[in-house]
Parts: C-alpha cells; structure tokens; sequence
C-alpha cells in the first residue's frame, strides 16, 4: 500500500473542509478506494499508486482555488473533482468536455464562468477566429451571458481597453416615456440583465469604476449613431428589435481593432407589426462573409431551470 503525506499549511482548513466537514465528505467519497485522514495542517492518502496520483493532481486544484479565492462552494468543489463529469453517461463525451471544459472568465469570490452548452463552446471558438459573431437562440440558451463573458475576458487579457453594450431601446409591452427620472434612469432597468451578468464577472467596486470612467459603457443603440468603435468588444443584445438600419449602423461603426457580437431571439420582436426586424436581414444576407460566424442555440442549450425549456416548448419557441 501507497502512502502520500500533504501539507496544507497556508490554508484555512475550515474552508477547505466546510462546514461540519461537509466538504471533507464529498472527498472521501469520491476516491472509495483511498484512506484519507486529516490532522491539523497534514493530510494522509493511502492506496493504490494511480488512485493516489489521481487524487494528488486533483487535490492540488483544489488547495490553489481555495488560496487563490479564501472560498469554496460544492459547486466548485464538484466541479474540480469531476464529480458532475464521472456522473455524465460514459455515451456522452461532450457532457465530460464541458463539466471540465475551459473557464472563460473568473468572476468574484471564485466563481467560475464557462460554456456549459456545445453551443456556447462554439460561441467562445467562433470569436476566437472571427470579428463579428451572431449568436441566435431563445430565450435562457446563455447567449447574452456567454458574449459578456467574452468581452470581461477580452477586457481583463487586455485585448481590448473598453467594453460597449448596446441594446435598442424598442418596448416590450411597456411605456419607458412613464418612468420616473431621467434619460439614464429610464433607461437603466431596460438594461438591467445586462448589468446583472456584469455582477457576475467583476466585483462591484471595480465595476463601479468601470462604469464611471467608461471602460464600460452601456448604451441605448440609438447612441452608437455617428460613432467609431475601436480597441473595444462590442455587444448589440436584443438584435431582433433593431431595423434594417440601426443594424446596419451599427455593424458599420467597428473599427480597425475591435469585436462584435450581436444576440437575438427571432421569436420576441417586440417592433410594430409593420416594421422588419433587422435581424432577419443581416442572417440573410451576412451569411457567407469571411469574418463572420453565426451560432444558431437550441432547446438543448437553455441552462435556465428546467421547467423554462417545457414553457419555450409549450409556446412553440423550440421542439
């Protein structure tokens, strides 16, 4: 029998362990075949040699991520383990991929942002080659959230310097001219989710700087009008609710160094009945320009709760 000692010194054991030493648990359970005991600042594995190779390379993951973070989550947990991956069906490769698939961006107190849909893989190596990406899906497939992730990740690798998302200002059912306040008071809770997966990705008194020296800057596609964007990743959300000649503007305004990506669900146009979505003009015609890649997301790719998928199904959004 193998025998391997690790010190966890410059860890806080209660977060490495959780509470009640829930996390240890999960551990012990995950390798069966190994003897784990902790005492104080030690850890002892004994057991086969490949078992404890395994666990070592996993367990050093784990002790980076909780010195890195001063955190740990089950999710993490789980996830560093590759516990959800060896649940996967050994008939389904891609859920393996993506339970360990690459992270595209860390968000606060650890949080890990990744493509959790084929889709969304597509997404990240589409951008990875091409300037200007379409993403088209419904609603919950993870588009918008996937594009902001990107252009968080541009930002902090220093590929661009500013971050631009835009969204044209079309009601859904509701009247913008009746709220209280002023321009950017009526126009913030329209932007909101926009906001909100920014709070997932940078913590908030960066993003609050962000904000205010317009590293990034999120706008009505009304004020992209006149306007050259460049050394910036750009996001147009909610394409379907531009014309044939916001679109265009707004394709037209990228500069030498920048990226694009326009989102949009083509079963919520929410313009007047006689106007054309611009959308379904630029997948039309923009198709085959090298340069720009289109990802169609699926039913298969909502990572909502599972009960959305039935009420886009139920409504004839998706099959």
């Amino acid at each position: 029998m193998n025998e391997l000692k690790l010190s966890i010194e410059n860890i806080n054991p209660a977060v490495l362990w959780g509470p009640n030493n829930d996390h240890f648990e999960i551990i012990r359970k995950q390798y069966p075949k190994l003897k784990i005991v902790a005492r104080g600042n030690e850890v002892k594995i004994l057991g086969d040699e490949h078992e404890i190779t395994t666990f070592h390379e996993r367990f050093e993951h784990l002790l980076q991520h909780v010195e890195k973070y001063e955190s740990l989550n089950i999710t993490d947990l789980e996830r560093i383990l590759g516990t959800k991956a060896s649940a996967s069906s050994p008939a389904d490769p891609a859920a393996d991929k993506f339970a360990s698939g690459e992270v595209i961006v860390f968000g606060p107190n650890g949080v890990m942002v990744k493509a959790r849909t084929a889709n969304q893989r597509k997404m990240v190596d589409c951008i990875n080659k091409s300037d200007i990406l379409f993403a088209i899906g419904p609603a919950g497939t993870g588009k918008t959230y996937t594009a902001v992730a990107l252009a968080v990740r541009a930002l902090k690798n220093k590929e661009i310097k500013r971050i631009i998302l835009t969204r044209p200002a079309v009601e859904a059912g509701e009247n913008l001219g009746f709220l209280p306040g002023d321009l950017k008071e009526k126009i913030d809770p329209y932007l909101r989710p926009l906001y909100d997966a920014l709070d997932d990705m940078i913590p908030a008194e960066k993003l609050k700087l962000y904000l205010e020296n317009r590293t990034i800057e999120i706008a009505p596609l009304a004020f992209m009008r006149g306007r050259t964007l460049d050394n910036c990743f750009v996001i147009l959300d909610e394409a379907q609710n531009a014309t044939d000649m916001q679109l265009k503007m707004f394709l037209t305004r990228m500069g030498p160094s920048a990226k694009f990506i326009v989102t949009g669900d083509v079963t919520q146009i929410d313009l007047p009945k006689k106007q054309q979505s611009g959308l379904h003009t630029a997948l039309r015609i923009l198709t085959d320009i090298k340069g720009i890649d289109i990802v169609y997301l699926s039913g298969e790719d909502v990572v909502r709760h599972k009960l959305v998928r039935k009420i886009l199904a139920a409504y004839g959004d998706i099959q």
